[in-house]
């Protein structure tokens, strides 16, 4: 560990150093994606597609006057954002090195590499799979009360936007596990002991987020599940030794 403790003042000043990074980092993506915006918009309007009702394909209006100018925005500040995903996670691994040992700052490149990697996973899954099915079964709601939906593009924007977040931060688990593991704060046996819960609360969090059907829910509960397996393999692979190894010696008699 470091041998000086930073004061809480010199802790805040930090953190407020690695938000500026990380802010002007997305602001860099920012201004990279407006340039193709265009494109960026209709990758965005893509999961809707297959969302059809008994007229056709459903239609997004705009209903202000610079909520066309604003959505361009909103989605260049999308892409900015996954742009700067590894210098996000850099920073905020440069933010916690202090409180790790020598031996473990080394872990920086691929906790950015990995952290990376899985955060675009899991948009891509939401894009790919969660996205598409809700989205099907949304419209289906308003075709049952005989509505014909005309979805504000801001709403749908916001909306398209939240989901692909959750995803990628939800999809950090092993990393955030490997972390964790590193300080000692959890351990594979940890993990194991609490599985139950944790089942329990990823069907919940799958319930949520999918439409209330089985073949849905199972899509968004498999990956989770597959997720927790791999962390747990991540907490005992990367566990500080002295935990591994008390775990492992039988008790004293």
């Amino acid at each position: 560990m470091a041998d000086v403790q930073m004061p809480l003042t010199a802790h805040l000043q930090e953190l407020r150093s690695r938000l500026i990074k990380a802010l002007t980092a997305v602001f860099a993506g920012f201004f990279v994606c407006y340039g193709f915006v265009e494109l960026l918009f209709e990758l965005l309007k893509a999961p809707l597609s297959g969302a059809k009702i008994d007229s056709g394909d459903v239609m997004l209006i705009g209903t202000g006057v610079a909520e066309a100018f604003f959505t361009k925005l909103k989605v260049a500040f999308i892409g900015g954002v996954f742009l700067a995903i590894p210098v996000i996670l850099y920073q905020l691994w440069q933010f916690v090195v202090p409180a790790l040992y020598d031996s473990e700052k080394q872990y920086a490149r691929p906790f950015v590499i990995f952290g990376t990697v899985f955060f675009l996973l899991g948009a891509w899954f939401c894009y790919q799979v969660a996205l598409p099915i809700g989205y099907v079964y949304f419209m289906q709601q308003y075709s049952s009360i005989g509505v014909m939906p005309q979805l504000r593009i801001s709403e749908y924007l916001t909306f398209t936007a939240r989901m692909l977040l959750a995803f990628g931060v939800t999809f950090e688990l092993p990393v955030a596990t490997f972390f964790l593991a590193r300080v000692g704060l959890i351990t594979h046996r940890t993990m194991i002991d609490h599985g139950r819960y944790a089942i329990v609360v990823i069907f919940i969090v799958a319930a949520v987020m999918t439409p209330p059907d089985v073949a849905s829910q199972m899509l968004m509960a498999v990956p989770l599940l597959g997720l927790y397996a791999l962390s747990i393999g991540v907490a005992y692979s990367f566990a500080q030794p002295n935990k591994v190894d008390t775990e492992r010696e039988p008790p004293a008699v």
